[in-house]
Order: C-alpha cells, then sequence, then structure tokens
C-alpha cells in the first residue's frame, strides 16, 4: 500500500488533559503524558497528585511517514523507583493529513470537514477514540478534537487537539 506524501508542515499536539486516570500511589498519581512518532519523543510536564490533571500544552512533531501513528503513553511520576504506566493510546494521522492534503481555502472557518468514527478490535489507530472525533477547518488550518481511551489499564481517557500547520513553500 503507498501512501500520498506528507504535505508541507508540521503537527501541533496540544494536550489538554487526562480524565479519570487509574491511581498508582497512595497519596495521588503524579501523571506526565509522552508521545512517540518515529523517532521522536516530547512529553509534558508532571501535574501533582491527580487522576484529573490538565496539562493545556502544545508539543510539536515533524510528520514524515503519514501512515505512522501517534504513540501516547501516560505515566506516574515516582522518586524512588521506575514511573509507573498509566495506559497508553494511539491515533491514526492519515484523516488529518487527508485533509490537509486539500485546498480548503474557500471553506468557511469553523466547518467540519470530516468525522472520524472509532472502530473496535482490529489494527488502525482508531481502535482508541472514545467517540466521534470532528476535522474542522480552523483559521486557515485543519484541527482535530480527540478523545482517546487509554489501553492496558481500567480507566483513563486523554483528550487532545492536533493541528496541522503549514509551512508556507519558498
Amino acid at each position: 500500500m503507498t501512501s500520498e506524501p506528507v504535505p508541507p508542515g508540521m503537527l501541533s499536539v496540544r494536550v489538554l488533559r487526562g480524565v479519570n486516570l487509574v491511581n498508582r500511589d497512595a497519596d495521588g498519581s503524579d501523571p506526565y503524558v509522552v508521545l512517540l512518532l518515529d523517532n521522536q519523543k516530547v512529553k509534558t510536564s508532571i501535574i501533582k497528585k491527580t487522576v484529573n490533571p490538565v496539562w493545556n500544552e502544545d508539543l510539536t512533531l515533524a510528520v514524515t511517514n503519514p501512515t505512522t501513528p501517534i504513540k501516547i503513553e501516560v505515566f506516574d511520576k515516582d522518586k524512588f523507583s521506575k514511573d509507573d504506566k498509566m495506559g497508553d493510546a494511539e491515533v491514526d494521522l492519515e484523516p488529518l493529513l487527508q485533509m490537509a492534503r486539500m485546498d480548503l481555502e474557500d471553506i468557511r472557518s469553523g466547518t467540519v470537514v470530516r468525522t472520524v468514527r472509532p472502530h473496535r478490535g482490529g489494527a488502525g489507530g482508531s481502535c482508541c477514540l472514545a467517540d466521534e472525533s470532528s476535522i474542522v477547518w480552523e483559521e486557515g488550518q485543519v484541527v482535530q478534537d480527540v478523545l482517546l481511551k487509554l489501553r492496558n489499564v481500567a480507566t483513563g481517557i486523554i483528550q487532545l487537539q492536533l493541528r496541522w500547520v503549514k509551512i508556507p513553500s519558498l
């Protein structure tokens, strides 16, 4: 299967918040999020003693392969031992990148240009979607709001906003 090239630009990921994360410590968890894409690894700050953290942090990744999903891992920071895993998820970038390749300049800002629906089981990053995810043309950029159900744990949702930031051609 061949895919179309990645449009010129960067992926901005706003890690908004976690909801009902698993508690890993008796005195409260100290969660942070790690995003992995190809050989890149970026992470949020640590939020102390909560299972409902609010990060509202922007992280940037370069996309080289449109079929590679972003891997999301949530950890509880521990002082004296290895950090505890609080779940993981992944999200498929292809729907966002398909919209970024299109000429949407004449569309009104705020228009939903695509809806991605969760599917259960099987391969693909959309199996982690907790709800439908809208891709919106907003202020000249393609934006996708995502709720991800964490895997390998009993509870936990991570809310992200993916934004394709075009790099103008020279």
